[in-house]
C-alpha cells in the first residue's frame, strides 16, 4: 500500500477499499474472481458477502491453486476465469 497511497489515513478510505464502505446498496451486480494463494482473497470474498448482505446480487468464484494476479499467465485456470468473466458480463448486459 505505500506505494500507491499518501499516508495512513487513506488505508481506511472506501474508495481504497470499497470493502469498508458503510453502505453497498444499490451497487450493480458483481462477478468477484479470487485465487485461492492470494492475499487478497479474504477481502475479496468477505466484499462478496457484504453486497449480498445489501441485496446485491453477486457471484464470488475461487480459482483453487491459483496466485495473485493469475489471470494475467497462461494457467488453464487463467483460460476458465476469462471465460467466466466473458459469460458474467453477457449476463449482465443481456447477451
Amino acid at each position: 500500500m505505500n506505494n500507491y497511497l499518501n499516508s495512513e489515513e487513506e488505508k481506511l478510505d472506501p474508495l481504497v477499499s470499497p470493502l469498508l464502505a458503510p453502505n453497498l446498496a444499490g451497487l450493480p451486480a458483481a462477478f468477484i474472481i479470487t485465487a485461492e494463494y492470494d492475499a487478497l482473497r479474504d477481502e475479496g470474498e468477505g466484499y462478496g458477502e457484504r453486497l449480498r448482505e445489501a441485496g446485491v446480487t453477486v457471484a464470488v468464484k475461487r480459482y483453487e491453486g491459483m496466485i495473485h494476479e493469475f489471470i494475467r499467465w497462461p494457467f488453464d485456470e487463467s483460460k476458465r476465469a476469462l471465460g467466466d468473466a466473458t459469460d458474467a458480463l453477457r449476463a449482465a448486459f443481456g447477451l
